[in-house]
């Protein structure tokens, strides 16, 4: 079988580091499906309007490899605990699909790219290819007596964030809620555990500069970048 990107999606997710380690962690990030030319026919979303949630079936394009590995290293567990593959979520799979649940925010039939779905809460990077779109249907999808494997014995912590107001001032008002969530999230990886060190964070058009001091995240720098990666340029995930 043979498929083929129905659509992208576009946001101010321009580089892997930050990108949310789920889908729904940051709801206050909105994202656009953007549909290839083939797809762009209104009434393939005909009734769409009244569901609240997708899901999206769609491609880790960074992370295609000739070769699959059985076992990976799951980097909430510090990065040096195998799993079998196909007990985690890792990008590094035998077809590199993902799978992730987002909030229709809202719907435009007609604009300039044709039919374009607003969503909120996706783990997706900027240009990420799309396959296919499914509603989300509670009584079939919602089990809330399900155990999360490994997951439920990790500790999920929510940083503070501290951002001076004139660095917080450079940050567009749509923006600044996203921004901040995404970083309290704490996008390093959870085997770096050093106050010292500075990472930038690639988002918007803009390059974030924070380090983490305890439950803390401390913005030491926002600089806008002159050439960012158009959105939704085909960069991937």
């Amino acid at each position: 079988m043979e498929i083929t990107p129905i659509a992208h999606i576009r946001n101010d997710y321009t580089e892997k580091f930050g990108v949310p380690r789920q889908s729904g962690l940051v709801p206050s990030a909105v994202s656009e499906i953007v549909f290839e030319p083939a797809y762009r026919n209104a009434d393939a979303l005909r009734g769409l309007e009244d569901f609240t949630y997708l899901w999206l079936i769609w491609e880790f394009s960074l992370a295609r490899k000739d070769v699959w590995s059985p076992t990976v290293r799951p980097p909430r567990l510090g990065g040096n605990k195998r799993m079998g593959v196909f007990a985690t979520r890792s990008p590094f799979r035998p077809n590199s699909l993902g799978l992730s649940c987002v909030k229709i925010v809202g719907i435009a039939l007609d604009s300039s790219d044709g039919p374009v779905i607003r969503v909120s809460g996706a783990d997706l990077m900027n240009g990420t290819p799309i396959y296919d779109i499914k509603p989300y249907l509670p009584y079939a999808d919602c089990h809330p007596e399900a155990t999360g494997g490994f997951t439920d014995q990790i500790e999920k912590p929510v940083l503070q964030v501290v951002c001076p107001n004139a660095l917080m001032d450079r940050v567009s008002v749509d923006k600044r809620a996203a921004l901040l969530d995404t970083l309290a999230q704490d996008p390093r990886p959870s085997y770096q555990n050093d106050p010292g060190r500075v990472y930038g964070l690639s988002f918007g058009g803009m390059n974030v500069r924070f380090r983490v001091e305890g439950e803390q995240a401390v913005v030491t720098e926002i600089e806008f970048i002159q050439n960012p990666p158009s959105i939704g340029k085909e960069t991937g995930h």
